[in-house]
Parts: C-alpha cells; sequence; structure tokens
C-alpha cells in the first residue's frame, strides 16, 4: 500500500484522471458482467424451452412464452410474431429492426470501455512528455546534466506511461469479452428468429391446402 501511494505521489498530477479512467472502467466491466450474465442465463434457460415448442410448431405457446420472459429474445420472437398475418418479409423486417433495438441495449457502456482503453495510453504519454519537459527545465536551470536533476522527471515519466497501459490492457480485454458474448447472444437469437419463422411457415401450408 505504501508503494501504490509512492508511486501515486511521484506520478504527478495526471495519475487523477488516469485513476478516475480506471474506476469508470472499473464501474462498466462489473456492471456489464452482471447485466450480461443474467441475461444469458434468462435467454438459455428460455431458449431452450422455446426450441422445443416451435419444434412442435406449438408457436403460440412458445410466443407466449417468451413474452412472458422478459428477454431480448422475447421480445425479438414477440415482434416477428406480431407481424404473423402480414407475410414472412414483414415478420424478417420486424425482427430486423427489434434486433438492433436489443443489440444497441446490449451494448450500451461498451463506448465508455472503448474509450478508456483508448485515452488511458494517451493519458500516459502525454505524462510522459510532461515528465520530460520538466526534466529538461531541471537541465536548463541547472545549466548542466546530472542524474538526480533529471530523475524525477523521467520518473513521472515511465510511472504514467505504465498507469496507462496498465489501465487500458485489462479494460480492451474487457471490451472484447462482451463483444464476443453479445455476439453469441445475436446468434442464438437469430436461430429463434428462424426456428419461428419456418414453424409459421409450416402452419401456413396447411392452412392454404385447405
Amino acid at each position: 500500500m505504501e508503494q501504490f501511494q509512492k508511486l501515486w505521489s511521484d506520478g504527478g498530477w495526471m495519475m487523477w484522471p488516469l485513476g478516475a479512467a480506471a474506476v469508470a472502467g472499473l464501474a462498466v466491466v462489473v456492471w456489464k458482467l452482471i447485466g450480461l450474465h443474467l441475461i444469458a442465463a434468462r435467454t438459455r434457460r428460455v431458449l431452450g424451452e422455446v426450441h422445443a415448442l416451435l419444434t412442435e410448431r406449438r408457436v403460440e405457446e412458445a410466443i407466449a412464452l417468451a413474452r412472458q420472459s422478459n428477454t431480448p429474445l422475447g421480445r425479438i420472437l414477440a415482434a416477428g410474431y406480431a407481424r404473423r398475418d402480414e407475410g414472412t418479409e414483414r415478420v424478417l423486417k420486424a425482427i430486423e429492426n427489434e434486433g438492433l433495438i436489443e443489440l444497441a441495449l446490449l451494448e450500451r457502456g461498451l463506448v465508455w470501455l472503448a474509450t478508456v482503453s483508448n485515452v488511458a495510453p494517451l493519458m500516459g504519454f502525454l505524462g510522459t512528455v510532461l515528465g520530460m519537459i520538466e526534466a529538461f527545465q531541471a537541465i536548463e536551470l541547472a545549466g548542466e546534466v546530472e542524474a538526480t536533476l533529471v530523475a524525477a522527471g523521467i520518473k513521472v515519466a515511465l510511472i504514467t506511461t505504465a498507469a496507462g497501459l496498465t489501465i487500458a490492457i485489462p479494460i480492451n480485454i474487457a471490451h472484447n469479452y462482451f463483444v464476443s458474448r453479445i455476439d453469441r447472444l445475436v446468434l442464438d437469437m437469430e436461430e429463434s428468429a428462424q426456428k419461428m419463422i419456418d414453424a409459421l411457415h409450416a402452419t401456413e401450408i396447411p392452412a392454404a391446402a385447405d
């Protein structure tokens, strides 16, 4: 703890915006971890039940179950089913539109993670530049080069650079993890939507034959 406090102090004022970026990034990571875990758990549970009902062509029961689940999957299927009397093209369009809305909701917060992972190294490099300026100013004032004169400025430069990279690397990893997890959810929802369309089409064929 004492070593951390010393590094913070030696890093200069640039450590404060870096610290704020770290706290903001961590808060978003925790929020997204909890939110996506809950959504994924509910979606996986509903997916199995909905797929079983759709396989048996029990479309109305599947949609009722999806609506009650309060999941992105449920809202997408409900949006498509509401257009079932307007033809397959309208069903697909409704699913696509609702899917874009749900995707935007799932991706909330990711822009903040991307921002932190991009800005933190830049702030660290800014601290590097400021530290080097401080070192050269010390040399200019002293009129000679001594290790003790430039050590403080170089230390600031190294600390802020390390801090920026330390923040950016895990945040960037978390951002990519969330993107991949959302992509998997989207694929599962697309599969369910296609199953619903197939089930609707299968029920329309006997009706048309009659």
